[in-house]
Order: structure tokens, then sequence, then C-alpha cells
């Protein structure tokens, strides 16, 4: 039992609904991980791979129903359902304990329950959350040691507070039917039950992180966003810290551990977090951000060494690859690798595969877990419990017109009227239909906790309070010409974007007014080393006033769901940008 009597009767409580035949309490131990390892291995939960080329790294499958975040079967659960807002589902928390309750009673029973105290944060910081998680799954387990600082160090945190977040998880039948993730904001809990996915089931990350943090930093006055951090060192060696939005699969994890290009020698991007950002107004009025993470779970088809080389490194070693394919010489390979597929392999739901089969061999949400602390960009300020001072805020989504490679909004307003509007064709990591363009706000729509027009009205308080605000810009790596190209290079070359909106930080980078923002003007933008042309640099960063206002209608359309809670500074940015467009 730990040491902190309200978390030893909440999990007292749980253990008579579960009904587990053992209990187990990780502290979080280099033993305790290689004992949960060799459990999973002889139960056939993970498979150990080629230990001479991927050394510690583990192989794990998810049902094949079972793949991505189950955004329907999602839920907030609140007292009064306009408390969740037009783009939550919703479920009153009666509701929600007594179906899951029914569903949890007795559904541990010959298996092991497993008691996980995570941290939230960095030792010692005033960021930090506590979790409590309870699963029947030793994947969950190992998973959660890379993702989160767990054990020993999460209940030393927590000391005798009862502050924590009281998340129970079990794998019961895998049956959609009966799957559900639930978040109770207003009791600081999180119910998972159905599913062995790492988006539903690792509680501290999106469920906590993300939906439980956004409500709490309403309340508490702080940010918690979907957003990567990192740092921008100049040749001079000064570095400028920027928080980035993006959707999944939207180039975050690439940008968040880019490698300049050899043309831009001097030049280093440190990497401080690749999917969350906690940020608080420091004492000198600027957002203080830190990565409440300590791992990466990401998405592994496409990751290769021209696309992300830091990634390639940080996986190569002590990761749970899942729902990739397994090649003959017990490695792994993926859609996207640098190296050509096997002749022959096993796919990701355990099948015979060859790459003339006609299907992937890896699932298209295919995910990596490796340690922060492998990735070789990684920051040496990753881990300051202060955490790192924000010079700007971008928000990138993928969009083959409309918007340009980069623009700047007027103010921190305007700049969450941009946020608020941005849209994105769809990705695998979520279920359903691909490449349909969707609104989603600070990529924030499947992770905010409550309300999203209180949370557009929580970003405008929050900028009324900064008197050193970051700048606020919108880009788009995937613009397309007519023939479905893209323009622009990306990957690395994006550093010459970010240059840009570091020299826009310091008063300094050449722009254009438009009706939608502030455009870097030709020639701004440094192409030494690249093929593009200045003919295309234009293309790039064309606004197509006709385009323009086409989008404004489906804003419109977009924001009539939330009535009369839409916040009046959302209003008066659109009603500004139509003029600006009619003119």
């Amino acid at each position: 039992m730990g040491a902190n009597s309200s978390v030893d009767r909440w999990v007292n409580e749980m253990i008579q609904l579960c009904q587990p035949d053992k209990v187990v309490w990780c502290d979080g131990s280099v033993e305790e991980r290689d004992r949960l390892t060799t459990e999973a291995l002889s139960t056939g939960e993970i498979t150990e791979l080629n230990q001479e080329l991927l050394p510690g790294c583990y192989l794990h499958r998810t049902a094949k129903n079972d793949v991505a975040r189950t955004e329907n079967l999602t839920f907030i659960c609140t007292t009064k359902q306009e408390d969740a807002g037009p783009t939550n589902n919703w479920m009153s928390p009666e509701e929600a304990y007594a179906k899951l309750g029914a569903i949890f009673e007795g559904s541990m029973r010959g298996r092991t329950m497993y008691v996980v105290p995570f941290l939230m944060g960095i030792p010692g910081s005033p960021f930090n959350k506590i979790g409590i998680e309870l699963t029947d799954s030793i994947y969950v387990v190992l998973n959660m040691r890379i993702m989160t600082r767990m054990g020993k160090v999460a209940l030393d945190e927590l000391g005798e507070s009862d502050d924590f977040t009281k998340c129970l998880h079990a794998k019961h039948e895998l049956d959609i039917e009966k799957r559900f993730i639930c978040h109770f904001p207003e009791d600081n809990a999180i119910w998972s039950v159905g599913s062995g996915y790492g988006g539903n089931v690792l509680l501290g990350k999106k469920c906590l992180a993300l939906r439980l943090a956004s409500h709490m930093g309403r309340n508490e006055g702080w940010m918690a966003e979907h957003m990567l951090i990192l740092g921008v060192q100049r040749p001079d060696g000064k570095t400028f810290y920027i928080a980035g939005a993006f959707p999944s699969a939207c180039g975050k994890t690439n940008l968040a551990m880019l490698v300049p290009p050899a043309s831009m020698p001097g030049w280093k991007v440190w990497t401080v977090g690749d999917d969350i950002a906690w940020m608080r107004m420091g004492p000198d009025g600027r957002l203080w951000a830190i990565n409440p993470e300590a791992g990466f779970f990401g998405v592994v088809p496409g990751t290769n060494y021209k696309t992300n080389p830091n990634a390639m490194r940080s996986i190569a070693k002590n990761t749970i690859y899942t729902n990739v394919v397994h090649g003959p010489h017990n490695t792994v390979w993926w859609e996207g690798h640098d190296n050509p597929p096997p002749d022959q392999g096993t796919d990701w739901m355990g099948q015979p595969w060859t790459p003339t089969c006609g299907e992937k061999g890896a699932h298209a949400n295919a995910r990596f877990t490796a340690p922060a602390s492998q990735c070789p960009s990684i920051s040496p300020e990753w881990t300051n419990p202060q955490g790192v001072p924000i010079s700007a805020i971008i928000f990138g989504a993928r969009r083959a017109r409309v918007a340009p490679l980069v623009y700047q909004s007027h103010n921190w307003q305007h700049g969450t009227y941009i946020a608020a509007t941005m849209a994105s064709e769809t990705t695998a990591a979520a279920l359903g239909a691909q490449g349909v363009v969707r609104r989603d706000p600070m990529a924030m729509l499947p992770f905010c906790g409550y309300n999203m027009a209180d949370y557009f009205g929580h970003w405008l308080e929050m900028g009324k309070k900064l008197t050193n605000a970051p700048l606020i810009f919108r880009v788009n790596w995937f613009r397309q010409d007519e023939n479905g190209k893209f323009l622009w290079p990306g990957f690395g070359d994006n550093l010459r974007v970010l240059k840009w909106i570091i020299d826009r930080c310091n008063g300094e980078g050449e722009a254009e007014e438009t009706p939608i923002g502030s455009v870097p003007s030709i020639g701004a933008i440094d192409l030494e080393g690249t093929n593009v042309s200045p003919e295309t640099m234009a293309q790039l960063l064309h606004v197509n006033k006709d385009e323009w206002y086409d989008e404004l209608q489906s804003q419109t359309d977009w924001f009539q769901q939330f009535g009369y809670q839409l916040p009046l500074g959302i209003w008066q940015e659109h009603e500004a940008l139509k003029d600006r467009l009619t003119r």
C-alpha cells in the first residue's frame, strides 16, 4: 500500500469494484521494469525484438477494432451539459458512473491490478500534477513508465495531499460496444474501459494532460495546450523558444526535432517537447512553458532519416513499437521506412504479409513510445522546473489551398481568432474518413475538456494579463500547386520560416500587410540552398481574397454552434476580417 491515506482509500474502493485476483503497487524501479517485461513476454502481450539491432525494444499489437482514439466514445461528464459544450460528447456523471461501473464490476477477476502513481511535470516544478492509474494492462504500465515520471517519485511529490487525478482503466473484453473514455472534471477523475490503444488508456497523456488539465488551467489561470516546444539557437548563441500547435500527422514531431539544413550553418534546434505544453504567466509578464511528459508517443509511418533523423535515433533503443510490420530478422518496418520492405513478414494484425499483397503492413496510426531523454536534440532546459520563456506561438495545419506559408496576427486577440478558426485535413490518428477538412481550433478539438467557447474566452483573458505576450503566427507547410505538388520543401527548411518569426519577435523581418495578417515580404525568407524560386515564393505567400471570403462563410457556420457563449472578441475579429476582405 502507499503512504497516502487518500490514495489508499480510493484504491481500496476500486479493488472492491473491479475485484482483481492480485494488486501490484508500481515503484518505477529498473528491477520492476525487468520483471514486468518478462511477464509480458510470457503472456505474449509484447514480443522481444532483435536485441543486437534494437536493444531494449519490443513489439505490441492492439486488437483490430482498437487502433486509434475513439472520439465518438470519449465523453466529458459534467453536471451541466453546457459546460461540456457542443464540440464534446456529454454524459452526466450519474449516468457515466452507473454505466461504466456496471462494466467495471468484476472486470479484473483472474487478472492483476497495477497501481501506477505518476507525475505529469518535473520534480519540484510549480506546474506539476499527480495521477494514480489503476490498470490491468502491463502494456499500459510499461508505456506509462516511459511517458511519465512513474512510481516513488510521484508519491514523494504528492506527499499527504489528496490532490491527485483518479484514473481507472480496464481492458475488459476489448468490446467496442463496451468501450468508453469518460472524464469527470468536477471530480478530477478519468474512467477508461474496453480499450488497449495508447491514446485511450495512457491516462496521463491526452486525458489528464489536456482534457482535465485544460479545465484545471481555466480555473487556476494557466494553459494546457496541444503544443510542441522547441528552442531555436541562432549562430550568435541566443536561443528563442517557440510553442506550436498542429493536428496529428501535420509535422509536429518533425518540427520539434528539426535538423537545420546544411545551408544554415551555426543554427541549432533544441527539442523541449513534441506534444503538450503547460504554460503559466511568469513574474516578467511572459508565458513560461514546460513539457509535462517524459517520453514520445509518435506516429511511426512516414518517419525516416530524411523526414526526422532525430526521431529515428530516438527510437533505436528502449522503445515499444505498436502495430508495425514484424520482419524476418526480428526487426520492424513500416511504410515510409528508409529500408525497402521485407520480402515477407507479419503485418500489424499478426497475419503473413508481403509487399505485393495489396495491403499496408503497418497500420496508418502505428506508434512508437520512446524516452525523450534519448532524443539527440533534447534541450538542456527540458527538465527545468520553471520552464522556458515563449517568444512566439505558431499554429499549423494541413491545407492544400487558401492558407499561405506563414502569416502573423495583428495582436493576441486576432491570433486567438486565427487559432479558433484553424482547419486541417483529417488523418489516421482518429477513427473516421481521412482527407476531410474539419475545424480544429488550437489543434484542441478532441482534447478540450470544457466548452470550447469558454476556452476561447480563457485565451482572450490570458492575453489581457500578459504584459509581454508571445507573438502569434499561422503556418502551412502543405500548400500545393494546381497539379497537387507541394510548393514548400518542408522538414529542415522550415527553419527558414522560424528564422523570420524570430526576426519579427525582435522587431525585425520585413512584412507586407494583407487582409488576414502580415506575410513576409519577398526576400524576407532566406532561400539560399533551396530550389524555391521567387515565383514559387510569391505563390506560397499569395492571399486570394475570393478564397478567403469563402473561408469566412465557412467560419461563420462553425461559430454558429456556440451561440451566445462565443466571446465578443472572436466576433469582433470575424467582422474585422470581413471588412478587410470586402474593401
